[in-house]
């Protein structure tokens, strides 16, 4: 996301759509009016309901805060990959508490990412990530709840570390990024796939294939908010309001209506996370 440009114009309403992915915190929310206010932009443009997800305990606590505090957002909550390594008791035990919260409706974003370390000062590495992503599994299916996974270059390990833990019952893969063989590989599993802004980049050759593979029943759509903003507005802030302009890029790239489309990722998202 930058600040030289400035937030798009609302694009034509498209109904009925959730985000499945969304971080309103880093977007600017920070109490129940700004909270109601972000949500209110979203739904003016067909966005009913969304799910603001945690990469840290703070957004932990403030993804909680939110669901609780309007009912048309519901929460994620996890450590992120590259944060594994603050992944002590304690924060197992506050994670435990406010995974268990009714509004709180999968375990993530967790997984592996291969990007980060050596790069990002106090990356976690892979062993403590590795660690970690077998941590959230178990959290999963202890509390019944999906499964939200961050995968950036990590593609077999991450299959791997699944199938040696047993995966949860339900699997997201958040903002996929991947190509046609490991999307066939997670549809053959159950997994389901939520497309970001990335599949509206004429440049995402791979994944845009690997978008097309994708069975109806297994995908969900996202803004992964306030990154990955659709073309046209790459380097403008995004926010849930803006998922319309990629639920159009995703119908038009699989040949399908986009209210048709709106209304099965909705249904989708419903089926998924509960709500």
């Amino acid at each position: 996301m930058s600040s030289r440009r400035p937030a798009p114009e609302p694009p034509q309403p498209l109904s009925p759509l959730i985000d499945a992915h969304t971080h309103i915190d880093a977007c600017g929310a920070t109490d129940p009016e700004s909270v109601a206010a972000l949500v209110e932009r979203a739904r003016a443009v067909g966005v009913r309901e969304l799910v603001t997800v945690a990469d840290d305990l703070e957004a932990a606590r403030f993804a909680v805060k939110a669901a609780n505090w309007d009912d048309r957002v519901y929460a994620a909550v996890a450590l992120h990959p590259t944060r594994a390594n603050a992944l002590d008791d304690a924060a197992k035990a506050e994670l435990e508490q406010l995974a268990a919260d009714p509004r709180v409706v999968a375990v993530g974003e967790t997984g592996l990412d291969y990007y980060w370390p050596g790069k990002l000062e106090g990356c976690a590495d892979i062993e403590d990530q590795v660690e970690g992503f077998r941590w959230h599994i178990d959290l999963a299916k202890r509390l019944g709840k999906p499964l939200m996974i961050h995968n950036r270059e990590a593609d077999h390990d991450l299959l791997a570390v699944l199938l040696d833990e047993g995966a949860p019952e339900t699997v997201i893969f958040h903002c996929f990024s991947s190509d046609a063989n490991m999307a066939q590989a997670c549809v053959e599993e159950g997994y389901v796939l939520s497309f970001s802004g990335t599949v509206s980049f004429k440049n995402a050759h791979e994944l845009r294939e690997a978008a097309k593979l994708v069975p109806d029943e297994l995908i969900l759509v996202e803004t992964d908010a306030p990154f990955l903003t659709p073309h046209p507005f790459r380097g403008a802030p995004n926010e849930s309001y803006m998922l319309p302009f990629t639920v159009r890029a995703l119908a038009e790239l699989r040949e399908q209506d986009p209210v048709q489309l709106a209304k099965i990722t909705t249904a989708n998202a419903r089926r998924v996370y509960g709500i």
